[in-house]
């Protein structure tokens, strides 16, 4: 499947997700979900109730396990590995499967995540929109927010030239991606991310305006030598 990986918020809580552009439609991390809504941060304890939750429903002959997904997901470590993933249908499925007094709200979240995709598709000014009042609800300065929309067009520019050039998503990137961070901060992005004091939060939401244009520089400079050699 052509799966773009993003991460979304449910109150305060990120939720791992990918965008099926053939399919058009998202796939959720069943891990993170279960983590909401049995309010239990720790992603083991989640994966072990996942585990006997799965073993029970397919004990019973539950197709939505038989028919959920396992895409390559980005851990907390920040390495790529394979996650058990649901469709929305498949997800309120397991959702019933779940007590919890966040079920509801968590179903609707879902729900308004699918129809706001749809939308942006539709309207990518909707995109942007809803990235600002993301940030803004992180609390973001409006000059922050503002460097970090730019580094993101920026950042799918020269991703989009990568494609271009036939390399793929995953390792090569990442490869790429930690020559361009050497090349101003003398770090790769995983030894960034220890200097930052970072696990699984995303390292340039937690860089800051200097660090940003540093970035957005070295990286427009990139994209302007692969179209130029």
């Amino acid at each position: 499947m052509g799966n773009t990986e993003s991460l979304q918020l449910f109150e305060d809580r990120r939720i791992r997700t990918a965008w099926n552009e053939e399919e058009e439609k998202w796939y959720f991390s069943i891990v993170d979900i279960i983590s909401v809504l049995t309010d239990q941060p720790d992603l083991e304890h989640a994966r072990n109730y996942w585990k006997v939750l799965k073993n029970r429903l397919k004990a019973e002959g539950n197709e939505t396990v038989t028919n959920c997904n396992r895409l390559k997901l980005t851990a907390a470590d920040g390495k790529q590995r394979i996650t058990d993933v649901a469709d929305t249908e498949q997800l309120f499925r397991l959702i019933q499967s779940v007590p919890s007094k966040k079920a509801e709200p968590v179903k609707q979240w879902v729900a308004r995540t699918a129809a706001e995709r749809i939308d942006q598709l539709m309207d990518p000014e909707l995109s942007i929109k809803q990235a600002m009042a993301d940030y803004k609800r992180m609390g973001y300065s409006d000059n922050w927010i503002n460097q970090r929309l730019k580094s993101i067009e920026i950042r799918k520019d020269l991703t989009d030239e990568w494609k271009k050039r036939g390399l793929k998503e995953g390792p090569q990137f990442a490869t790429l991606t930690d020559i361009i961070y050497k090349a101003w901060s003398d770090m790769s992005a995983k030894e960034y991310k220890k200097f930052k004091g970072l696990t699984k939060e995303n390292l340039r939401d937690n860089m800051t305006n200097k660090e940003l244009v540093l970035n957005m520089l070295a990286e427009l400079s990139t994209k302007e030598i692969s179209e130029s050699r």
